[in-house]
């Protein structure tokens, strides 16, 4: 199918060659004559380029490693085609670096203004060598010297231009780092204030340190706790051995121990004692009523009450339930004071066993805080560490941009000055070159406006399309296509030829027996014995069609009847060469028979002329006795084709259209134009003809396959199962 498509293109532009084909010719050649001339006289050009070689990196930034950075030739898009290169390139043709030019050197334009960056640009050409780092300027002007200044000025430009930019870099960079350093500092201060004070107010010198040496704390707390804890158990077992022994607790035995050891109570216990004793002796020999018996008694309760109140201050508050005996003997009081020992020893491990175990639950208690402050301390750390490396840093990149400012160097450098060129850059087979393709150009121009302008129908499928009937045959031409704007009546004459006669075996002949096939599968049911036919405009061979039609009909053993009903402009009579003195106007008069006017000019075929000229046509074809002459013709012979005028010179096609059954259009590409055509198709339709179709006739350069492919598919088929197929095949 696309081979298909691409070969009708081809076969639509060459048909349009050939049809203008003679003015394309008469606007190249003087158009051709005139470029070369020009490019002869004209002043020829110089061309003086330079190059210029890049460096990713500058070679002293290298080196030093400073400022390797600024100015580094990459691409900023990730594109594989794009190269740094081609920035640079369009920074060369930039229009201020232009205008720096225009303005060192003055230039100037024909006129004598200053040159436009523009105009410059025109002339100047940046490109950049492939599979190299190198970048060719070039600059044509018709003076030598002019061009290679050009190039060297623009170059040196770039240059300063390129070591300026980067400087600038490093200056902003700079200015930059400037300002931002002591904010730096200011960062520094503030985050090393903020460890100091964490530092000082968690009491922090070295968590890890403390961390270990409360670890090693703990233990030995825990150790001498465990001592300490032993110690107690040993010395509540000894005490609770004496206390056995002693039969009282320690309390009772250190108050035990104080009243012993008072020496006025132990004077008033003897006294005590030896009245006691008196006492004894005394009631031995005297009754308890004596005198004496009660001095003793109340001397007695009188010591006792001094023994009560003695006990009491020595005791004092703390006074212990005591066992009776307020004299002990030395084993007891031994006893005693090892109790009371073992007491104050148990005490004081007690004493010293919760102060361990004090220290060891603080000890805990900061170890347990310990992590979170060594999380604090590493993020207040790490804090004063990026601060530092930002501030070193800043440090860093200022010196750094100090050095790279003072670098008077770029990464681009010269590598050829524009030399004076000594030959010019054109040369005469590229000037006919050019002045060929612009006057081809100018030559297809005017063939595309010519067709443009040509409103005329010039295929058979612009016919099909724009007409929109039927094809029921495709003519090809007789003879070689004349201009289409040629009135002379020759021309209608020169196809007006009855070619089905004269060269029975040619395709064109054959041509006319499709079209005749075509009609006899169109007639279907109803009989189709009158036709008429007719065309859109004059020219178009509509006389030569129903003449050969009726020869084709006649050829078939049928009855046919030619009638010239074309008033506007008789042809038949002059196509089979009869008079025309009586005629088709002589009958409708009734001026004359029908066999008197009727001539056969060959077997089967009879033609009636148009006879003299009536001053109104259209009143005499559109009269009853014209209807009552084609229906005596329709009953007298198996065909009748009338030859009507032109839709566009008289309506008296669409009247014979009225009283016939069924009208056919001739359409000659060339000749008529698509208005004309959409004109006669809307006259049939409102008159309500029955058209058969269309005929397109005088087709050029059109093959049996071209032709067949434009018919209904059912008209082909028929067609080549007709006898006279094998020798149209054999043509």
């Amino acid at each position: 199918m696309e081979s298909q498509a691409s070969s009708l293109t081809f076969d639509k532009y060459w048909q349009i060659l050939k049809r203008r084909w003679t003015p394309g010719l008469a606007v190249f050649i003087p158009v051709f004559i005139f470029l070369v001339l020009a490019s002869y006289f004209k002043k020829p050009s110089y061309e003086a380029e330079g190059k210029l070689v890049f460096q990713r990196t500058n070679t002293i930034s290298s080196l030093t490693g400073v400022g390797e950075g600024i100015g580094k030739l990459e691409a900023v898009a990730q594109d594989q085609k794009t190269s740094p290169l081609n920035t640079e390139a369009e920074i060369i043709r930039s229009v201020p670096l232009l205008q720096e030019t225009i303005d060192k050197l003055a230039l100037k334009n024909n006129q004598g203004i200053a040159l436009k960056p523009t105009e410059l640009l025109k002339q100047l050409t940046v490109k950049d060598i492939k599979g190299s780092d190198i970048i060719e300027v070039s600059y044509k002007d018709k003076d030598a010297k002019k061009s290679a200044k050009i190039v060297n000025t623009v170059m040196n430009i770039y240059l300063e231009y390129n070591v300026s930019s980067r400087r600038k870099e490093a200056a902003a960079a700079r200015k930059f780092l400037q300002k931002e350093l002591p904010n730096a500092e200011l960062i520094v201060r503030k985050a090393e204030g903020e460890l100091a004070k964490f530092k000082d107010k968690n009491k922090v010198v070295s968590l890890q340190e403390e961390t270990t040496k409360s670890l090693d704390l703990i233990t030995d707390l825990q150790k001498q706790s465990s001592q300490v804890q032993s110690q107690i158990a040993n010395v509540n077992a000894q005490s609770q051995d004496i206390r056995k022994q002693l039969n009282m607790d320690s309390k009772q035995a250190l108050a035990q121990t104080s009243l012993s050891q008072s020496s006025g109570l132990q004077d008033i216990i003897k006294e005590v004692q030896q009245l006691e004793f008196q006492l004894a002796t005394r009631r031995t020999i005297l009754r308890e009523s004596h005198p004496e018996i009660i001095t003793l008694k109340n001397k007695l309760e009188a010591l006792k009450k001094i023994i009560q109140q003695r006990t009491t201050e020595v005791l004092g508050a703390n006074k212990a339930q005591l066992n009776g005996n307020l004299q002990i003997g030395a084993l007891e009081q031994q006893l005693t004071a090892n109790l009371i020992g073992l007491e104050s020893t148990r005490m004081g491990l007690v004493s010293q066993a919760a102060t361990l175990s004090k220290l060891q639950a603080v000890y805990k208690e900061r170890l347990k805080t310990l992590p979170r402050l060594e999380q604090q301390q590493r993020q207040l750390e790490r804090k004063v560490q990026a601060s530092q490396s930002t501030y070193s840093l800043l440090l860093q990149k200022l010196q750094e941009s100090q050095i790279a400012e003072n670098q008077n160097v770029g990464n681009a450098s010269l590598i050829a000055e524009a030399q004076i060129p000594d030959q010019p850059i054109s040369s005469n087979m590229l000037s006919y070159l050019s002045s060929g393709l612009l006057a081809v150009i100018a030559a297809l121009a005017t063939i595309y406006i010519l067709e443009v302008r040509d409103k005329s129908i010039k295929t058979v499928d612009e016919a099909k399309e724009l007409i929109g009937l039927t094809l029921l045959g495709v003519i090809p031409a007789f003879s070689k296509p004349q201009k289409s704007d040629f009135k002379d009546k020759k021309r209608d004459l020169s196809t007006s030829k009855s070619v089905v006669k004269d060269t029975s075996h040619s395709p064109i002949s054959e041509a006319y027996r499709m079209l005749r096939t075509n009609l006899k599968f169109k007639r279907g049911d109803k009989e189709l014995k009158v036709i008429v036919v007719t065309s859109s405009v004059p020219r178009e061979g509509k006389s030569t069609v129903a003449a050969n039609l009726a020869i084709v009909m006649a050829q078939m053993e049928h009855q046919v009847l030619l009638v010239d009903g074309d008033f506007h402009h008789p042809i038949q009579h002059q196509i089979w060469e009869l008079t025309n003195n009586q005629g088709l106007s002589n009958l409708i008069l009734e001026e004359t028979q029908v066999s008197t006017v009727v001539k056969m000019v060959m077997n089967n075929l009879y033609v009636l002329t148009t006879g003299a000229v009536p001053p109104s046509p259209a009143s005499l074809l559109d009269s009853k006795r014209m209807a009552s002459l084609i229906q005596s013709f329709a009953n007298n012979y198996d065909f009748v084709i009338i030859d009507a005028p032109s839709l566009n010179i008289a309506a008296d096609a669409a009247t014979l259209g009225q009283m016939t059954d069924g009208v056919l259009l001739v359409v000659r590409p060339g000749v008529v134009d698509s208005a004309q055509a959409a004109v006669a198709c809307e006259i049939l339709e409102k008159s309500g003809q029955n058209v058969l179709g269309q005929v397109v006739n005088a087709v050029v350069g059109r093959k049996l396959a071209n032709i067949m492919k434009g018919l209904e598919p059912i008209s082909i088929r028929q067609f080549l199962l007709s006898s006279n197929i094998f020798s149209f095949l054999a043509d």
